[in-house]
């Protein structure tokens, strides 16, 4: 069986960073129903398959702006270990 996701939810899921409208792999990985770790290993398998800009990494700056931009008290929205990259 197929689950649909409604437009409302990726919408949720899609943020602005360096002026580019991104999604948070734990994120992505909800939407497939994969753990977040194997997502990553899949991509990091077949890299060649994906486009130049599908991924970035954050910079120690961004990341803390980021969890400032959300608040301290988001832990349960953003993990403990909140993983800037792949």
């Amino acid at each position: 069986m197929v689950n649909i996701v409604s437009e409302e939810t990726i919408a949720s899921k899609i943020y602005v960073m360096r002026s580019l409208k991104i999604m948070l792999d734990r994120d992505l990985a909800e939407l497939y129903g994969v753990e977040t770790k194997q997502l990553k290993r899949a991509v990091r398998r077949h890299i060649v398959r994906f486009p130049d800009d599908f991924m970035f990494v954050l910079s120690k700056q961004e990341l803390e702006n980021w969890r400032r931009q959300f608040g301290a008290s988001n832990s349960e929205k953003w993990g403990k270990d909140i993983s800037p990259h792949f």
